[in-house]
C-alpha cells in the first residue's frame, strides 16, 4: 500500500471488475461500485489505525452517515481498477473522506465516492470520540491533506440542472 507518486493522495487498494459485478447493460452494476469503494474504505480505516484488532479491543467502529457516489465512466468485466483516497476533514468523532476510482491502465476517472462517517461505541451504539492514538493519526493525515485541493465533486448537490433562457 502506498501513496501516489505525484501527490499526497493515498493509494491503498486495487481491484479487478469481476464477472459477477456485470449487469444487463454489460458494465459494472452500481451496487458493485459501492462494494469496491467499501473495500477501499476498509483499507483506509486500516491505514489510519482503525484495524479489526483495535475495533475488537475498544469495541468501536465507524458508521457511514452520508455517501455521495458519482458515476463518471463505465468499467467493464476484467478492467483493472486503481483507487485514491483523500481525507477532506476530521474531528474527534467524524471523518469526511473522498475516494476516486480510476481505470488502472487507461487512466480515466470512472467514479467518485464521498463519505461522512462517525465513530461509534458498539456497546452503546452512540457516537463517541475516537481513542487518543487513533485521533492523533487522523489529525496528522488531516493536516497533511489540508494542503491538497478539494476535488470539485466534494459536497456536490444532486438535482436537475436547467439551461437559462
Amino acid at each position: 500500500m502506498s501513496q501516489t507518486k505525484n501527490s499526497q493522495l493515498l493509494e491503498l487498494h486495487t481491484d479487478t471488475v469481476l464477472p459477477e459485478w456485470i449487469d444487463n447493460n454489460g458494465h459494472m452494476n452500481v451496487a458493485y461500485y459501492v462494494l469496491a469503494f467499501d473495500y477501499v474504505t476498509d483499507a483506509f480505516l486500516d491505514y489510519i489505525g482503525l484495524t479489526r484488532d483495535l475495533k475488537k479491543t475498544v469495541n468501536s467502529t465507524t458508521f457511514a452517515l452520508d455517501v455521495n457516489v458519482s458515476y463518471k465512466r463505465e468499467v467493464l468485466e476484467g478492467d483493472p481498477l486503481r483507487f485514491t483516497t483523500q481525507l477532506i476533514d476530521a474531528d474527534e468523532k467524524r471523518l469526511h473522506f473522498f475516494h476516486q476510482m480510476f481505470h488502472a491502465t487507461d487512466g480515466y476517472l470512472a467514479a467518485t465516492y464521498e463519505v461522512l462517517s462517525v465513530h461509534v461505541n458498539l456497546n452503546t451504539r452512540r457516537i463517541t470520540p475516537m481513542p487518543d492514538e487513533l485521533q492523533r493519526r487522523v489529525e496528522m493525515l488531516r493536516d497533511k491533506h489540508q494542503i491538497l485541493a478539494k476535488p470539485d465533486a466534494v459536497g456536490r448537490k444532486l438535482g436537475i440542472r436547467r439551461k437559462s433562457d
